[in-house]
């Protein structure tokens, strides 16, 4: 197997790079997509509650616990060659996803798409490492920027147009299939295009450090998916705490390795810990921001998946637009446009919270724009010039295994996120009923004309309206609901008082976001002050 070479200007390196974005671009869309698609997943194949958590739990687990293990895979065998075989992974799963009969086999083939984004995705960031010269990379990691910007945000806007298109009668099976359709096209690109690159040293897989990684990521990231829906149980946390003891031991272990999965001194390098922390603080944020919003827009204001992923598209193209002005301002300011990105992410945050309290029920799509091209930017400012500064000095030959972490350490935070956020957010969905039911108490009183019966009718809307909110289930109308739902008028109040409620908790929920963006800025202030870039110690 050849070494790591210097960066060369093959003319083909960008056709390559927007191949593989394709990759990348597939993995964080399928992440949120499915969201869309659950209700009439659940009716066409009557998938219990419990399936459907697995459908979005099982990609999430096989993902995170698998990214290091295929990030060394591909520097030992190909990073080429290790992407060509996760794409195809990837369309194959997607294709027994879209055509799967069961709940069952929906799930196992959700883990193998999992499985199979594991060996994919680690190879985009190592390969930019190996392919680019340090003067253009950022460039490149701009483009990476950009597509996840627009990875993340466009699943609900792809999978609204999909479903409601109901090609050929798939329904929500096409949200699938459109994945095979990607890599038909990516894969012989790729195999053309994509220039090989592996690490000739170290060429044994470290067989204990793969259980080791994988054992310890499943145990401390299985409860923080399923916590919430359980409670957070006693075994939750005693899991949580195994796994930290297995990576702990895992560290241990690698450094005393000669050809480790990991390297563990790519932590003696401070761009690289430093960086890797406030990637995790910050793509939690950015998860949970989604999730919240998603609730908020769909269930609090009743938008369809469609009208909800157009309103979250100006987030997109500020990601789109500031990625390349991010390419011209990190050379300049180096971590100074990260830190100026996380305040501008915080302005937008802060722009939804103004324009839900100032709007209430009545806010329209157009009234979030600004807020939310805003946060975009400030999220274009910091993905690629983060990603940049991690990489700085990494030896071209640990490119995978860094990538791993990288994408691990995102993944982690994107659990942490939506876990510790999102269980804010239903707590204080619970909170904000009682104040809406207040406001809406006269229009219950005009509703109900026999005045004995008013406070046993508000008592009893009270009591549907919190069980509406905190459910798990949106599907099932809970049975504190029937005798308020037989109350002439009483359906535009209840649609009025579940807007307050979810307006509130997202206000307040995005509140404790701006308190997780500023301690990533905090932590970016641990990151390497130079202007620019350079490039790691040459491969020997």
């Amino acid at each position: 197997m050849s070494q790591d070479a210097e960066p060369t200007n093959d003319p083909r390196r960008w056709i390559a790079l927007i191949t593989m974005l394709s990759g990348a671009f597939m993995n964080l869309l399928d992440v949120s997509i499915a969201n869309v698609a659950l209700p009439s997943l659940r009716a066409d194949l009557g998938a219990s509650f419990s399936a459907v958590q697995w459908l979005l739990a099982g990609y999430t687990l096989a993902f995170a616990a698998l990214l290091i293990t295929g990030g060394r895979l591909g520097d030992m065998f190909g990073r080429k060659r290790l992407f060509l075989i996760g794409m195809v992974g990837f369309a194959v799963a997607s294709a027994l996803c879209g055509a799967a009969p069961t709940p069952g086999v929906l799930v196992g083939a959700r883990i193998l798409q999992g499985a199979a984004g594991a060996l994919m995705v680690p190879q985009v960031l190592a390969t930019i490492q190996v392919t680019f010269a340090p003067a253009e990379r950022i460039k490149a990691l701009g483009a990476f920027g950009a597509t996840a910007g627009l990875g993340t945000v466009s699943g609900p806007l792809l999978g609204g147009l999909l479903i409601q298109a109901d090609l050929f009668g798939w329904g929500w099976r096409s949200i699938f299939f459109i994945n095979v359709a990607i890599a038909a096209i990516a894969v012989p690109i790729a195999f053309l295009v994509v220039r090989e690159s592996r690490n000739t040293q170290g060429s044994r897989l470290d067989l204990p450090g793969v259980v080791l990684v994988t054992a310890g990521l499943l145990l401390f990231i299985y409860p923080i998916v399923q916590g919430r829906e359980n409670d957070w149980p006693l075994w939750g946390w005693l899991m949580m705490a195994a796994g930290v003891l297995v990576l702990a031991f895992f560290g241990w272990y690698e450094s005393r390795r000669k050809s480790p999965l990991v390297p563990m001194t790519l932590f003696g390098r401070r761009s690289f810990t430093a960086g890797v922390l406030t990637g995790l603080a910050f793509f939690g944020g950015i998860a949970s921001f989604f999730l919240v919003l998603t609730f908020y827009l769909q269930y609090g204001l009743g938008f369809t998946p469609l009208r909800a992923g157009l309103t979250t598209l100006p987030f997109s193209i500020g990601v789109g637009v500031l990625s390349v002005a991010a390419t011209k301002l990190a050379p300049k300011l180096g971590r100074t446009t990260v830190m100026i990105g996380a305040v501008v992410m915080a302005l937008g945050i802060g722009g939804v919270i103004y324009t839900i309290g100032e709007y209430g029920p009545r806010v329209e799509s157009w009234q979030l724009i600004p807020a939310m091209a805003i946060a975009g930017a400030g999220m274009g400012l910091v993905v690629a010039p983060l990603a940049d500064i991690i990489l700085a000095g990494v030896d071209r030959r640990d490119a995978g295994s860094a990538s791993g972490v990288i994408n691990t350490a995102y993944q982690v935070g994107n659990a942490l996120g939506i876990a510790i956020l999102g269980s804010i957010f239903v707590s204080l969905l619970g909170s904000q009923v009682s104040p809406a039911v207040d406001h809406v108490a006269p229009q219950i009183r005009a509703a109900i004309t026999v005045p004995a019966a008013q406070d046993a009718a508000i008592t009893g809307f009270e009591a549907c309206l919190y069980d509406r909110v905190i459910a798990d289930d949106t599907a099932v109308v809970p049975a504190s609901c029937a005798s308020a739902g037989s109350t002439p008028g009483l359906a535009e109040v209840g649609a009025e008082a579940r807007e307050r409620v979810f307006g509130g908790a997202t206000q307040r929920t995005l509140g404790w976001q701006l308190g997780l963006l500023l301690v990533t800025l905090l932590l970016m202030t641990a990151l390497p002050r130079g202007k620019g870039v350079h490039a790691g110690p040459p491969s020997a």
